[in-house]
C-alpha cells in the first residue's frame, strides 16, 4: 500500500488504508506501507510494525521545488518495489500515490514488472471537489483534476468509497468488471461505550448532568449559519442542552463558527474542545446523547464516506444527518439514526429535539446503528471486496482476461 502522505494528521491513510490492512494481514497476507510523512516530517525514515503491518516512511528529501516530487516518488516507487509485492495499492489518485502508480503501471505495460496496479479513490480530489477547497496554485489544480481522471483510468483494478465515486468512475469510462465499492469500516471494538471515561469528559469540562449535542467536524462540511440556525430552534425548545464540538477546521473556519454562535448569543450552551486524539474520542462519545452531522449537499460531499459517521454508530450514538451522499447509505432513516433532506433546517431541529426528549428512542437507534454498521460495515465484509479487486476474480467472472 502507498500514500500520498503518512498516517498522520490526514486521515486516509490511518482510518481507512491501516484499519484494511490489519484485516488483510489477518486474513493471511503480508502487507507493507509505504509512506511520504511530509505532514509529520518526525516519521521522515521511521519504520515499525503495527499488528503484523510493515509501516514504512520513506526519508524526505530537501525542499527543493520539483525535484522534492520527483525523489520523493522515486523512494516511493523503489522501496515498494523491493518487497516484491503480488499487488501495488495506491491510496488517492493524486500527487504522490498518483504519481507513483502512474510509475508502476508504465513499468507493468513495459513488462518490467508483474506488479498488479490498484487505485482507490475516497474523495472527488478535481474540480468541484477538495481543488475547491485546498490552497493550490491553478496550476496544481489542473495537474490534480487531470492526473485524478488519468489515475482513475489506467489501473488494474478501482476500489471507490461512495456511490458518488462508483458513478463518476463508470461516466470516466471505467469497466465495471474492475470498479469495487469500499466504503470506510468500522471497528466497533475500538469504539465501546465507557461510562466511566464518559463521565470523566462531563467532569473535566463541566457538562453536569444535561443533555448533551455532540458536533464531531473538520466544519468544511456545512455552512456554520445555517447549524446555529438549527441550534436556535433546537434551545428554543431544549435551552438545557449542551453542544460539545470536538475537531478542528482544515484552514481554521472553526473560528466562523464560534463567532457566529457568540453573536446569537449562544457561547455559554457550547463548548468548544479542539483537536482529539483517536483514543481520547470514545470518552467524548460515551458524554453525549445525540450526535448531529450536519451537511451541504455539493459533490464534495457527496463523493466523500465520511468515517466520522461510521465511528459515531459504532459508538451507539443516536444520530441526526442530512442525507447527502453516502451518509444515506450507512443509516436508515428512523431505524438507525434520522435523516434530513440536505436544506432542511426545522426539520434537523425537531428530530434532535425528540431525541434529547426521548432516552429509549435514542438507545433503540444507538443499538440499531451500532448493529448495522458492524454488519454491513466491518472490515471483515469490506476485506474481502478488496481481496477480489486484488485476485482480479470480478473481472474474469465477466470472461475477460488481464
Amino acid at each position: 500500500m502507498v500514500g500520498p502522505f503518512g498516517l498522520r494528521p490526514q486521515g486516509t491513510m490511518a482510518r481507512r488504508a491501516l484499519p484494511l490492512a490489519k484485516t488483510l494481514v489477518v486474513h493471511g497476507h503480508d502487507v507493507a506501507m509505504v509512506l511520504p510523512p511530509w505532514g509529520c516530517p518526525a516519521d521522515s525514515g521511521q519504520e515499525w510494525v503495527e499488528d503484523g503491518v510493515w509501516i514504512c516512511n520513506i526519508v524526505l528529501p530537501r525542499s527543493i521545488p520539483l525535484l522534492e516530487e520527483i525523489i520523493i516518488t522515486w523512494r516511493l516507487v523503489r522501496r515498494a518495489l523491493q518487497a516484491q509485492p503480488d499487488v501495488f495499492h495506491c491510496f488517492k489518485p493524486k500527487a504522490y500515490s498518483g504519481l507513483t502508480a502512474a510509475v508502476v503501471w508504465h513499468l507493468a505495460k513495459l513488462r518490467l514488472t508483474k506488479v498488479r496496479v490498484v487505485l482507490d479513490s475516497d474523495d472527488w480530489e478535481g474540480w468541484g471537489g477538495w481543488n475547491e477547497l485546498g490552497p493550490y496554485s491553478a496550476i496544481q489544480k489542473a495537474f490534480f483534476a487531470w492526473q485524478e481522471k488519468w489515475g482513475m483510468t489506467h489501473c488494474h483494478a478501482l476500489t471507490v468509497a461512495s456511490k458518488t465515486l462508483e458513478k463518476r468512475a463508470l461516466a470516466l469510462g471505467v469497466d465495471r468488471g474492475v470498479l469495487h465499492y469500499v466504503p470506510n469500516g468500522a471497528d466497533p471494538e475500538s469504539q465501546v461505550p465507557s461510562m466511566s471515561k464518559g463521565n470523566k469528559v462531563r467532569d473535566e469540562w463541566q457538562l453536569g448532568e444535561d443533555p448533551v449535542m455532540l458536533l464531531y467536524t473538520r466544519f468544511f462540511e456545512f455552512e456554520p449559519r445555517r447549524v446555529v440556525e438549527i441550534l436556535s430552534h433546537v434551545w428554543a425548545e431544549a435551552p438545557s442542552a449542551r453542544l460539545l464540538v470536538v475537531g478542528r477546521g482544515l484552514f481554521a473556519e472553526e473560528g466562523h463558527f464560534l463567532a457566529l454562535a457568540e453573536e446569537a448569543g449562544f457561547a455559554s450552551r457550547l463548548t468548544y474542545v479542539g483537536w482529539r486524539q483517536t483514543e481520547e474520542l470514545p470518552g467524548y462519545f460515551a458524554a453525549s446523547d445525540v450526535a448531529i452531522c450536519p451537511f451541504d449537499d455539493t459533490l464534495l460531499n457527496r463523493a466523500r464516506c465520511p468515517a466520522k459517521v461510521a465511528d459515531l454508530m459504532a459508538a451507539g450514538l443516536a444520530i441526526v444527518a442530512h442525507d447527502v451522499g453516502q451518509v444515506g447509505e450507512y443509516l436508515e432513516h428512523g431505524v438507525s439514526g434520522y435523516l434530513v433532506p440536505p436544506n432542511g433546517v426545522q426539520a434537523f431541529a425537531c428530530d434532535v429535539i425528540r431525541l434529547l426528549r426521548d432516552e429509549k428512542l435514542r438507545a433503540k437507534l444507538g443499538m440499531e446503528a451500532r448493529r448495522r454498521i458492524t454488519r454491513e460495515f466491518g472490515w471483515p465484509r469490506l476485506a474481502s471486496v478488496v481481496e477480489r479487486a486484488y485476485t482480479g476474480e470480478d473481472r474474469l467472472d465477466a470472461g475477460e482476461t488481464m
